[in-house]
Protein backbone atom coordinates (compact mmCIF):
# COMPACT_ATOMS: atom_id res chain seq x y z
CA UNK A 1 0.00 0.00 0.00
CA UNK A 2 1.63 3.39 -1.15
CA UNK A 3 1.70 6.00 1.72
CA UNK A 4 0.21 9.59 1.28
CA UNK A 5 1.65 12.33 1.02
CA UNK A 6 -1.23 14.62 1.78
CA UNK A 7 -1.08 16.33 5.31
CA UNK A 8 -4.31 16.69 7.21
CA UNK A 9 -4.54 20.08 8.31
CA UNK A 10 -6.31 20.21 11.61
CA UNK A 11 -5.09 23.87 13.06
CA UNK A 12 -4.38 26.65 10.86
CA UNK A 13 -2.79 30.06 12.37
CA UNK A 14 -4.03 33.08 10.93
CA UNK A 15 -1.50 36.57 10.86
CA UNK A 16 -3.85 39.43 10.22
CA UNK A 17 -3.72 42.84 11.37
CA UNK A 18 -6.63 44.56 13.51
CA UNK A 19 -6.96 46.92 11.10
CA UNK A 20 -10.20 46.75 8.60
CA UNK A 21 -7.54 48.51 6.10
CA UNK A 22 -9.42 51.28 3.24
CA UNK A 23 -11.10 48.41 1.03
CA UNK A 24 -14.30 46.47 2.23
CA UNK A 25 -12.72 43.40 0.34
CA UNK A 26 -10.48 42.64 2.97
CA UNK A 27 -13.24 42.50 5.59
CA UNK A 28 -15.58 40.10 3.69
CA UNK A 29 -12.03 38.09 3.00
CA UNK A 30 -11.27 37.71 6.69
CA UNK A 31 -14.74 36.64 6.98
CA UNK A 32 -14.59 34.47 4.21
CA UNK A 33 -11.49 32.50 5.29
CA UNK A 34 -12.88 31.71 8.97
CA UNK A 35 -16.28 30.70 6.89
CA UNK A 36 -14.15 28.35 5.07
CA UNK A 37 -12.23 27.29 7.99
CA UNK A 38 -15.37 26.50 10.10
CA UNK A 39 -16.88 24.31 6.88
CA UNK A 40 -13.63 22.23 6.71
CA UNK A 41 -13.44 21.56 10.47
CA UNK A 42 -10.22 23.24 10.80
CA UNK A 43 -9.83 25.13 13.73
CA UNK A 44 -8.12 28.71 14.26
CA UNK A 45 -5.21 29.62 15.94
CA UNK A 46 -4.41 33.61 16.15
CA UNK A 47 -3.44 36.69 17.82
CA UNK A 48 -6.45 37.01 19.68
CA UNK A 49 -8.00 39.76 19.17
CA UNK A 50 -11.78 40.58 18.37
CA UNK A 51 -11.31 43.87 16.83
CA UNK A 52 -11.53 44.39 12.56
CA UNK A 53 -9.56 41.94 10.87
CA UNK A 54 -8.87 39.40 13.78
CA UNK A 55 -12.38 39.40 15.11
CA UNK A 56 -13.65 38.92 11.58
CA UNK A 57 -11.55 35.58 11.08
CA UNK A 58 -12.31 34.53 14.54
CA UNK A 59 -15.58 34.76 14.79
CA UNK A 60 -16.55 33.40 11.86
CA UNK A 61 -14.88 30.44 12.89
CA UNK A 62 -16.63 30.28 15.94
CA UNK A 63 -19.92 30.62 14.60
CA UNK A 64 -19.53 27.68 12.03
CA UNK A 65 -18.17 25.46 15.42
CA UNK A 66 -14.92 25.53 15.38
CA UNK A 67 -12.38 25.82 18.08
CA UNK A 68 -10.25 29.07 17.99
CA UNK A 69 -7.31 29.68 20.35
CA UNK A 70 -5.98 33.35 20.82
CA UNK A 71 -2.76 33.38 22.06
CA UNK A 72 -2.42 36.98 23.17
CA UNK A 73 1.29 38.82 24.87
CA UNK A 74 0.85 40.07 28.38
CA UNK A 75 0.82 44.11 26.75
CA UNK A 76 -1.82 43.45 24.54
CA UNK A 77 -4.26 42.94 27.41
CA UNK A 78 -3.10 45.12 29.30
CA UNK A 79 -3.59 48.32 27.08
CA UNK A 80 -6.52 46.75 25.75
CA UNK A 81 -5.20 46.66 22.22
CA UNK A 82 -6.82 43.73 20.54
CA UNK A 83 -10.35 44.01 22.54
CA UNK A 84 -11.79 40.10 24.20
CA UNK A 85 -10.40 37.19 22.84
CA UNK A 86 -12.89 35.12 20.62
CA UNK A 87 -12.93 31.41 22.10
CA UNK A 88 -9.98 30.19 24.04
CA UNK A 89 -7.19 32.18 25.19
CA UNK A 90 -3.52 31.44 26.02
CA UNK A 91 -1.81 34.45 27.71
CA UNK A 92 1.84 34.55 26.68
CA UNK A 93 4.29 37.10 28.53
CA UNK A 94 6.23 38.51 24.62
CA UNK A 95 5.66 38.43 21.34
CA UNK A 96 8.40 35.52 20.66
CA UNK A 97 6.94 33.36 23.13
CA UNK A 98 3.45 34.20 21.35
CA UNK A 99 4.98 33.15 17.52
CA UNK A 100 6.59 30.13 19.06
CA UNK A 101 3.42 29.00 20.37
CA UNK A 102 1.88 29.92 17.07
CA UNK A 103 4.10 27.45 15.53
CA UNK A 104 3.86 24.99 18.05
CA UNK A 105 0.04 24.62 18.10
CA UNK A 106 -0.98 25.51 13.97
CA UNK A 107 -0.41 22.99 11.18
CA UNK A 108 0.21 25.68 8.44
CA UNK A 109 -0.35 29.71 8.26
CA UNK A 110 -1.87 32.13 6.53
CA UNK A 111 -1.11 36.08 5.80
CA UNK A 112 -4.18 38.46 5.15
CA UNK A 113 -3.55 41.88 4.25
CA UNK A 114 -1.40 43.67 7.07
CA UNK A 115 1.31 45.93 8.60
CA UNK A 116 4.85 45.73 10.37
CA UNK A 117 3.80 43.03 13.12
CA UNK A 118 1.90 41.28 10.75
CA UNK A 119 5.12 40.82 8.25
CA UNK A 120 7.00 40.42 11.07
CA UNK A 121 5.23 36.89 11.98
CA UNK A 122 5.43 36.08 8.22
CA UNK A 123 9.32 36.46 7.95
CA UNK A 124 9.76 34.73 11.01
CA UNK A 125 7.90 31.82 10.20
CA UNK A 126 9.13 31.55 6.44
CA UNK A 127 12.75 32.38 7.96
CA UNK A 128 12.47 29.51 10.23
CA UNK A 129 11.09 27.36 7.19
CA UNK A 130 14.28 27.91 5.69
CA UNK A 131 16.59 26.66 8.32
CA UNK A 132 14.69 23.60 8.44
CA UNK A 133 13.24 24.13 11.62
CA UNK A 134 9.73 23.37 10.47
CA UNK A 135 7.94 22.07 7.04
CA UNK A 136 5.24 23.66 7.88
CA UNK A 137 2.79 25.30 4.86
CA UNK A 138 2.58 28.85 4.60
CA UNK A 139 0.52 31.01 2.56
CA UNK A 140 -0.58 34.75 1.77
CA UNK A 141 -3.77 35.30 0.90
CA UNK A 142 -3.76 37.84 -1.25
CA UNK A 143 -6.94 40.00 -1.70
CA UNK A 144 -7.12 42.76 -4.01
CA UNK A 145 -3.09 42.09 -5.36
CA UNK A 146 -2.27 43.17 -1.50
CA UNK A 147 0.67 41.17 -1.90
CA UNK A 148 1.79 41.48 -5.31
CA UNK A 149 5.07 44.16 -4.75
CA UNK A 150 6.15 41.91 -1.95
CA UNK A 151 6.00 38.71 -3.79
CA UNK A 152 7.18 40.64 -6.88
CA UNK A 153 10.20 41.22 -4.11
CA UNK A 154 10.90 37.75 -3.28
CA UNK A 155 10.91 36.57 -6.29
CA UNK A 156 13.64 39.30 -7.57
CA UNK A 157 15.55 37.83 -3.86
CA UNK A 158 15.70 34.39 -5.51
CA UNK A 159 16.40 35.43 -8.97
CA UNK A 160 19.37 37.66 -7.07
CA UNK A 161 20.36 34.72 -4.92
CA UNK A 162 19.55 35.94 -1.75
CA UNK A 163 16.58 32.92 -1.49
CA UNK A 164 16.68 30.04 -2.41
CA UNK A 165 13.68 28.73 -4.30
CA UNK A 166 12.43 25.76 -1.92
CA UNK A 167 11.12 28.13 0.63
Amino acid sequence: MESSSVRTLQKICVFCGANYGKDESYVKAAHRLGEVLGKRGINLIYGGGSLELMGCVSIAAVMHGRRVLGIVPSAFTEKNLIGKTCGKKLKVTTMNERLLKMLEFGDAFITLRCGFGTLEELFQIVSWAQLNIHQKPIGVLNVNGFFDGLLSFLDHAVEQKFITQSV
